[in-house]
Protein backbone atom coordinates (compact mmCIF):
# COMPACT_ATOMS: atom_id res chain seq x y z
CA UNK A 1 0.00 0.00 0.00
CA UNK A 2 1.64 3.36 -1.34
CA UNK A 3 1.47 6.18 1.38
CA UNK A 4 0.22 8.36 -0.94
CA UNK A 5 -3.49 9.21 -0.26
CA UNK A 6 -4.03 10.16 -3.39
CA UNK A 7 -3.02 7.28 -5.18
CA UNK A 8 -5.51 4.98 -6.99
CA UNK A 9 -5.14 1.77 -4.38
CA UNK A 10 -6.55 4.05 -1.48
CA UNK A 11 -9.96 4.10 -3.90
CA UNK A 12 -10.30 0.88 -4.79
CA UNK A 13 -11.19 0.47 -1.21
CA UNK A 14 -13.59 3.15 -0.69
CA UNK A 15 -17.23 2.23 -1.70
CA UNK A 16 -19.80 3.64 -3.97
CA UNK A 17 -21.17 5.88 -1.38
CA UNK A 18 -18.26 7.23 -0.10
CA UNK A 19 -16.64 8.17 -3.72
CA UNK A 20 -20.04 9.75 -4.62
CA UNK A 21 -19.74 12.33 -2.34
CA UNK A 22 -16.09 13.18 -3.93
CA UNK A 23 -16.77 12.99 -6.93
CA UNK A 24 -18.80 15.72 -6.23
CA UNK A 25 -17.15 17.91 -3.93
CA UNK A 26 -14.27 17.33 -6.76
CA UNK A 27 -16.00 18.21 -9.35
CA UNK A 28 -17.69 21.74 -7.68
CA UNK A 29 -13.80 22.50 -6.68
CA UNK A 30 -13.20 22.22 -10.63
CA UNK A 31 -16.02 24.50 -11.62
CA UNK A 32 -15.47 25.09 -15.12
CA UNK A 33 -12.43 24.16 -15.66
CA UNK A 34 -13.76 20.20 -16.08
CA UNK A 35 -16.06 18.73 -18.08
CA UNK A 36 -17.34 14.93 -17.87
CA UNK A 37 -18.47 13.38 -20.82
CA UNK A 38 -20.83 9.82 -20.48
CA UNK A 39 -21.41 7.69 -23.02
CA UNK A 40 -24.88 6.13 -22.94
CA UNK A 41 -23.51 2.64 -22.18
CA UNK A 42 -21.68 4.01 -19.30
CA UNK A 43 -23.08 2.49 -16.10
CA UNK A 44 -25.53 4.61 -13.88
CA UNK A 45 -23.17 5.29 -10.91
CA UNK A 46 -20.80 7.17 -12.87
CA UNK A 47 -23.18 8.27 -15.95
CA UNK A 48 -25.27 10.82 -13.14
CA UNK A 49 -22.20 12.93 -13.04
CA UNK A 50 -21.87 13.49 -16.61
CA UNK A 51 -22.08 17.02 -17.68
CA UNK A 52 -22.71 15.44 -21.38
CA UNK A 53 -24.54 12.42 -22.13
CA UNK A 54 -24.61 11.03 -25.38
CA UNK A 55 -22.57 9.09 -28.04
CA UNK A 56 -19.12 9.65 -29.04
CA UNK A 57 -18.39 12.16 -31.60
CA UNK A 58 -21.54 14.02 -30.38
CA UNK A 59 -19.43 14.35 -26.77
CA UNK A 60 -16.32 14.98 -28.10
CA UNK A 61 -17.52 18.27 -30.21
CA UNK A 62 -19.72 19.79 -27.09
CA UNK A 63 -16.20 19.30 -25.11
CA UNK A 64 -13.68 20.83 -27.67
CA UNK A 65 -16.61 23.65 -27.86
CA UNK A 66 -16.26 24.01 -24.06
CA UNK A 67 -15.01 26.15 -21.77
CA UNK A 68 -13.23 23.28 -19.51
CA UNK A 69 -9.60 23.06 -19.30
CA UNK A 70 -10.01 19.18 -18.31
CA UNK A 71 -12.18 16.66 -20.15
CA UNK A 72 -12.95 13.42 -18.65
CA UNK A 73 -14.19 11.04 -20.75
CA UNK A 74 -16.51 8.39 -19.16
CA UNK A 75 -16.10 5.47 -22.44
CA UNK A 76 -13.39 3.61 -23.94
CA UNK A 77 -10.14 4.92 -25.15
CA UNK A 78 -10.52 5.55 -28.93
CA UNK A 79 -13.14 7.91 -27.67
CA UNK A 80 -10.73 9.79 -25.33
CA UNK A 81 -8.63 9.78 -28.40
CA UNK A 82 -11.51 11.45 -30.78
CA UNK A 83 -12.38 14.18 -28.18
CA UNK A 84 -8.20 14.78 -28.17
CA UNK A 85 -7.59 14.85 -31.48
CA UNK A 86 -11.13 17.73 -32.09
CA UNK A 87 -10.23 19.75 -28.82
CA UNK A 88 -8.10 22.85 -28.09
CA UNK A 89 -4.51 22.66 -27.42
CA UNK A 90 -4.96 24.04 -24.25
CA UNK A 91 -7.29 21.08 -22.94
CA UNK A 92 -6.37 17.71 -21.38
CA UNK A 93 -8.40 14.92 -22.18
CA UNK A 94 -8.51 12.22 -19.45
CA UNK A 95 -9.74 8.43 -19.34
CA UNK A 96 -10.54 7.80 -15.58
CA UNK A 97 -9.07 3.77 -16.49
CA UNK A 98 -6.46 3.27 -19.55
CA UNK A 99 -7.89 -0.68 -19.35
CA UNK A 100 -11.16 0.56 -20.95
CA UNK A 101 -10.70 -0.28 -24.29
CA UNK A 102 -13.19 -1.80 -26.75
CA UNK A 103 -13.00 -5.83 -28.14
CA UNK A 104 -14.03 -4.56 -31.24
CA UNK A 105 -11.32 -1.85 -32.11
CA UNK A 106 -8.90 -4.18 -31.59
CA UNK A 107 -9.97 -6.55 -33.87
CA UNK A 108 -8.42 -4.02 -36.42
CA UNK A 109 -5.29 -2.87 -35.57
CA UNK A 110 -2.52 -0.48 -38.08
CA UNK A 111 -0.32 -3.57 -39.05
CA UNK A 112 -3.09 -5.89 -39.80
CA UNK A 113 -4.83 -3.07 -41.96
CA UNK A 114 -1.60 -1.75 -43.84
CA UNK A 115 -1.27 -5.69 -44.47
CA UNK A 116 -4.71 -5.91 -45.91
CA UNK A 117 -3.76 -2.56 -48.13
CA UNK A 118 -0.40 -4.48 -49.16
CA UNK A 119 -2.01 -7.84 -50.66
CA UNK A 120 -5.03 -6.13 -52.12
CA UNK A 121 -2.12 -4.12 -54.47
CA UNK A 122 -1.63 -7.66 -55.66
CA UNK A 123 -4.78 -7.43 -57.32
CA UNK A 124 -5.15 -3.71 -58.37
CA UNK A 125 -4.33 -0.65 -57.15
CA UNK A 126 -6.19 0.19 -54.13
CA UNK A 127 -5.52 4.17 -53.90
CA UNK A 128 -6.94 4.24 -56.79
CA UNK A 129 -10.26 1.73 -56.77
CA UNK A 130 -10.60 1.72 -52.61
CA UNK A 131 -12.23 4.16 -50.05
CA UNK A 132 -10.99 3.03 -46.73
CA UNK A 133 -13.59 4.15 -44.55
CA UNK A 134 -13.01 3.14 -40.40
CA UNK A 135 -16.15 2.99 -37.98
CA UNK A 136 -15.50 5.88 -35.45
CA UNK A 137 -15.44 2.98 -32.85
CA UNK A 138 -11.36 2.39 -34.00
CA UNK A 139 -7.88 3.77 -32.80
CA UNK A 140 -6.41 6.81 -33.90
CA UNK A 141 -3.75 5.85 -36.30
CA UNK A 142 -6.69 3.72 -38.31
CA UNK A 143 -8.37 7.02 -38.61
CA UNK A 144 -5.18 8.69 -39.96
CA UNK A 145 -4.49 5.91 -42.40
CA UNK A 146 -7.89 7.01 -43.89
CA UNK A 147 -6.85 10.51 -43.57
CA UNK A 148 -3.29 9.56 -46.11
CA UNK A 149 -5.36 7.25 -48.22
CA UNK A 150 -8.51 9.42 -49.75
CA UNK A 151 -10.38 7.82 -47.00
CA UNK A 152 -12.85 8.89 -44.04
CA UNK A 153 -14.32 7.59 -40.75
CA UNK A 154 -18.68 6.84 -40.59
CA UNK A 155 -20.40 6.63 -36.94
CA UNK A 156 -23.46 4.59 -36.93
CA UNK A 157 -25.84 7.30 -37.95
CA UNK A 158 -24.08 8.52 -40.41
CA UNK A 159 -22.93 5.43 -42.61
CA UNK A 160 -25.14 5.39 -45.53
CA UNK A 161 -23.78 9.44 -46.04
CA UNK A 162 -20.03 8.20 -45.57
CA UNK A 163 -20.54 4.75 -48.33
CA UNK A 164 -22.46 7.44 -50.94
CA UNK A 165 -19.38 9.95 -50.23
CA UNK A 166 -17.38 7.24 -50.62
CA UNK A 167 -18.85 5.72 -54.06
CA UNK A 168 -18.73 8.79 -56.08
CA UNK A 169 -14.59 8.82 -55.38
CA UNK A 170 -14.12 5.34 -55.89
CA UNK A 171 -15.72 2.28 -57.16
CA UNK A 172 -14.97 -0.09 -53.82
CA UNK A 173 -15.02 0.18 -50.16
CA UNK A 174 -12.61 -1.37 -47.46
CA UNK A 175 -14.86 -1.11 -44.49
CA UNK A 176 -13.54 -1.80 -40.99
CA UNK A 177 -13.69 -2.63 -38.59
CA UNK A 178 -17.14 -4.08 -37.62
CA UNK A 179 -18.69 -6.13 -40.88
CA UNK A 180 -22.06 -5.45 -39.24
CA UNK A 181 -22.67 -2.04 -39.96
CA UNK A 182 -21.21 -2.45 -43.12
CA UNK A 183 -23.62 -5.15 -44.02
CA UNK A 184 -26.61 -3.63 -43.06
CA UNK A 185 -25.80 -0.54 -44.23
CA UNK A 186 -24.95 -1.62 -47.66
CA UNK A 187 -27.80 -3.74 -47.66
CA UNK A 188 -29.92 -0.37 -47.33
CA UNK A 189 -28.60 1.11 -49.98
CA UNK A 190 -29.48 -1.72 -52.44
CA UNK A 191 -26.25 -3.48 -52.58
CA UNK A 192 -26.23 -7.27 -54.01
CA UNK A 193 -24.95 -9.42 -50.85
CA UNK A 194 -22.63 -10.91 -53.52
CA UNK A 195 -20.84 -7.62 -53.39
CA UNK A 196 -20.41 -7.80 -50.54
CA UNK A 197 -16.98 -10.02 -49.09
CA UNK A 198 -15.66 -10.05 -45.53
CA UNK A 199 -11.94 -10.07 -45.28
CA UNK A 200 -10.59 -12.75 -42.89
CA UNK A 201 -7.49 -10.42 -41.40
CA UNK A 202 -5.49 -14.04 -39.94
CA UNK A 203 -5.51 -15.60 -43.34
CA UNK A 204 -4.02 -14.90 -47.19
CA UNK A 205 -5.72 -12.00 -49.38
CA UNK A 206 -8.49 -12.23 -46.75
CA UNK A 207 -9.72 -15.65 -47.81
CA UNK A 208 -10.48 -14.18 -50.99
CA UNK A 209 -10.10 -14.54 -54.45
CA UNK A 210 -8.96 -12.54 -56.97
CA UNK A 211 -12.39 -12.47 -58.79
CA UNK A 212 -14.61 -11.81 -55.66
CA UNK A 213 -12.38 -9.16 -54.85
CA UNK A 214 -12.51 -7.48 -58.32
CA UNK A 215 -16.31 -8.33 -58.13
CA UNK A 216 -17.02 -6.22 -54.96
CA UNK A 217 -18.16 -3.01 -54.10
CA UNK A 218 -17.62 -3.51 -50.49
CA UNK A 219 -14.88 -5.23 -48.59
CA UNK A 220 -15.88 -6.01 -45.09
CA UNK A 221 -13.39 -6.59 -42.31
CA UNK A 222 -14.18 -9.74 -40.15
CA UNK A 223 -14.77 -7.51 -36.88
CA UNK A 224 -17.59 -7.25 -34.59
CA UNK A 225 -18.77 -6.26 -31.32
CA UNK A 226 -19.56 -9.02 -28.67
CA UNK A 227 -21.94 -7.15 -27.02
CA UNK A 228 -23.83 -6.44 -30.45
CA UNK A 229 -23.71 -10.43 -31.37
CA UNK A 230 -25.38 -11.88 -28.53
CA UNK A 231 -28.42 -11.17 -30.20
CA UNK A 232 -30.17 -13.78 -32.07
CA UNK A 233 -33.67 -13.88 -34.36
CA UNK A 234 -34.83 -16.48 -32.24
CA UNK A 235 -34.83 -14.02 -29.02
CA UNK A 236 -36.97 -11.84 -31.61
CA UNK A 237 -39.81 -15.03 -32.39
CA UNK A 238 -39.87 -15.56 -28.49
CA UNK A 239 -40.86 -12.15 -27.70
CA UNK A 240 -43.24 -11.78 -30.19
CA UNK A 241 -44.86 -14.90 -29.24
CA UNK A 242 -45.69 -13.46 -25.91
CA UNK A 243 -45.87 -10.01 -26.74
CA UNK A 244 -47.24 -9.92 -30.43
CA UNK A 245 -47.54 -5.90 -30.17
CA UNK A 246 -44.20 -5.59 -29.33
CA UNK A 247 -41.57 -3.07 -31.63
CA UNK A 248 -38.17 -4.15 -31.95
CA UNK A 249 -35.52 -1.53 -32.94
CA UNK A 250 -31.63 -2.79 -33.02
CA UNK A 251 -28.35 -1.41 -33.35
CA UNK A 252 -26.84 -1.29 -37.13
CA UNK A 253 -23.67 -3.53 -35.22
CA UNK A 254 -26.01 -6.30 -35.01
CA UNK A 255 -26.17 -9.58 -37.19
CA UNK A 256 -28.01 -9.24 -40.21
CA UNK A 257 -30.72 -11.42 -39.77
CA UNK A 258 -31.71 -9.72 -36.39
CA UNK A 259 -31.95 -6.63 -37.92
CA UNK A 260 -33.85 -7.87 -40.74
CA UNK A 261 -36.49 -9.12 -37.97
CA UNK A 262 -36.06 -5.51 -36.24
CA UNK A 263 -38.91 -3.18 -36.75
CA UNK A 264 -36.49 -0.34 -37.03
CA UNK A 265 -32.58 0.00 -36.79
CA UNK A 266 -30.61 2.64 -35.76
CA UNK A 267 -27.66 4.49 -33.29
CA UNK A 268 -27.79 4.79 -29.78
CA UNK A 269 -29.51 8.18 -30.40
CA UNK A 270 -31.73 7.22 -32.89
CA UNK A 271 -32.89 4.44 -30.22
CA UNK A 272 -32.93 6.79 -27.78
CA UNK A 273 -35.45 9.20 -30.19
CA UNK A 274 -37.67 6.18 -31.60
CA UNK A 275 -38.69 5.07 -27.95
CA UNK A 276 -38.90 8.11 -26.76
CA UNK A 277 -41.56 9.44 -29.27
CA UNK A 278 -43.03 6.10 -29.47
CA UNK A 279 -47.25 6.56 -27.95
CA UNK A 280 -47.69 5.69 -24.25
CA UNK A 281 -47.71 2.29 -23.29
CA UNK A 282 -45.62 1.22 -26.49
CA UNK A 283 -43.22 -2.21 -25.64
CA UNK A 284 -40.00 -2.38 -26.88
CA UNK A 285 -37.61 -5.53 -27.34
CA UNK A 286 -34.01 -3.30 -27.81
CA UNK A 287 -30.94 -5.06 -29.23
CA UNK A 288 -28.13 -3.01 -27.84
CA UNK A 289 -26.46 -2.31 -24.56
CA UNK A 290 -27.76 -3.32 -21.04
CA UNK A 291 -27.19 -0.42 -19.62
CA UNK A 292 -29.47 2.64 -22.37
CA UNK A 293 -31.83 -0.07 -22.43
CA UNK A 294 -31.94 -0.44 -18.44
CA UNK A 295 -31.55 3.49 -18.31
CA UNK A 296 -34.51 4.09 -21.45
CA UNK A 297 -37.23 1.43 -19.40
CA UNK A 298 -36.77 3.35 -15.98
CA UNK A 299 -37.17 6.57 -17.78
CA UNK A 300 -40.26 5.99 -19.99
CA UNK A 301 -42.07 3.76 -17.26
CA UNK A 302 -44.31 6.40 -16.16
CA UNK A 303 -45.09 6.83 -20.01
CA UNK A 304 -46.23 2.61 -19.53
CA UNK A 305 -43.44 2.09 -21.89
CA UNK A 306 -41.16 -1.15 -21.36
CA UNK A 307 -37.65 -1.57 -22.44
CA UNK A 308 -36.52 -5.60 -22.89
CA UNK A 309 -32.84 -6.01 -23.23
CA UNK A 310 -33.23 -8.39 -26.26
CA UNK A 311 -30.85 -11.31 -25.03
CA UNK A 312 -31.89 -13.91 -21.97
CA UNK A 313 -28.48 -13.65 -21.23
CA UNK A 314 -26.97 -10.62 -19.06
CA UNK A 315 -24.33 -9.00 -21.08
CA UNK A 316 -22.98 -5.72 -21.09
CA UNK A 317 -20.13 -3.35 -22.28
CA UNK A 318 -17.62 -4.72 -19.97
CA UNK A 319 -14.52 -2.52 -20.84
CA UNK A 320 -16.86 0.49 -20.86
CA UNK A 321 -17.62 -1.13 -16.98
CA UNK A 322 -14.18 -0.39 -16.04
CA UNK A 323 -14.90 3.37 -15.37
CA UNK A 324 -16.26 3.02 -11.77
CA UNK A 325 -16.96 5.50 -9.18
CA UNK A 326 -13.60 4.50 -7.47
CA UNK A 327 -11.28 5.54 -10.95
CA UNK A 328 -14.19 8.50 -11.39
CA UNK A 329 -13.47 9.61 -8.06
CA UNK A 330 -9.15 9.23 -8.25
CA UNK A 331 -9.67 11.01 -11.35
CA UNK A 332 -11.27 14.30 -10.14
CA UNK A 333 -9.27 14.72 -7.07
CA UNK A 334 -6.07 14.32 -8.52
CA UNK A 335 -7.38 16.85 -11.11
CA UNK A 336 -8.64 19.19 -8.38
CA UNK A 337 -4.89 19.51 -7.63
CA UNK A 338 -3.64 19.91 -10.56
CA UNK A 339 -2.19 16.02 -10.88
CA UNK A 340 -3.24 15.07 -14.26
CA UNK A 341 -3.43 11.52 -14.53
CA UNK A 342 -3.93 9.09 -17.00
CA UNK A 343 -3.91 11.72 -19.95
CA UNK A 344 -4.42 10.51 -23.56
CA UNK A 345 -2.07 11.77 -26.06
CA UNK A 346 -2.30 11.57 -30.07
CA UNK A 347 0.89 11.69 -31.95
CA UNK A 348 0.45 15.32 -33.31
CA UNK A 349 1.25 13.21 -36.65
CA UNK A 350 -1.09 10.74 -36.10
CA UNK A 351 -3.78 13.33 -34.69
CA UNK A 352 -2.77 15.95 -37.88
CA UNK A 353 -3.79 12.91 -40.43
CA UNK A 354 -6.74 11.36 -38.42
CA UNK A 355 -8.43 14.86 -38.15
CA UNK A 356 -8.39 14.83 -42.44
CA UNK A 357 -10.50 11.93 -41.92
CA UNK A 358 -12.75 13.68 -39.75
CA UNK A 359 -13.58 16.35 -40.78
CA UNK A 360 -14.06 14.72 -44.07
CA UNK A 361 -16.79 12.82 -41.89
CA UNK A 362 -18.14 16.25 -40.84
CA UNK A 363 -18.43 17.83 -44.25
CA UNK A 364 -20.85 14.81 -45.65
CA UNK A 365 -22.84 14.75 -42.19
CA UNK A 366 -22.40 17.54 -40.07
Amino acid sequence: MTGDPFALQTYSLLDDEDCEARIRAAKEALGERLVILGHHYQREEVYRHADYTGDSLKLSRLAAASHARYIVFCGVHFMAEVADILSRPDQIVVLPDLAAGCSMADMASLAKVERAWSELSAVLDPDAHITPVTYINSAADLKAFCGRHGGIVCTSTNARDVLEWSFRRREKVLFFPDQHLGRNTGHRMGIDPEQMVVWDFDRPLGGLTEARIRAARIILWKGFCSVHQMFRPAHIDAFKERFPDAKVISHPECSFEVCEKSDFVGSTEFIIKTVAESAPGTRWLVGTELNLVERLNTQFRDEGKSAHFMSPTVCMCSTMFRIDPQHLAWTLENLARDRVVNRIQVPPATADQARVALERMLKVSP
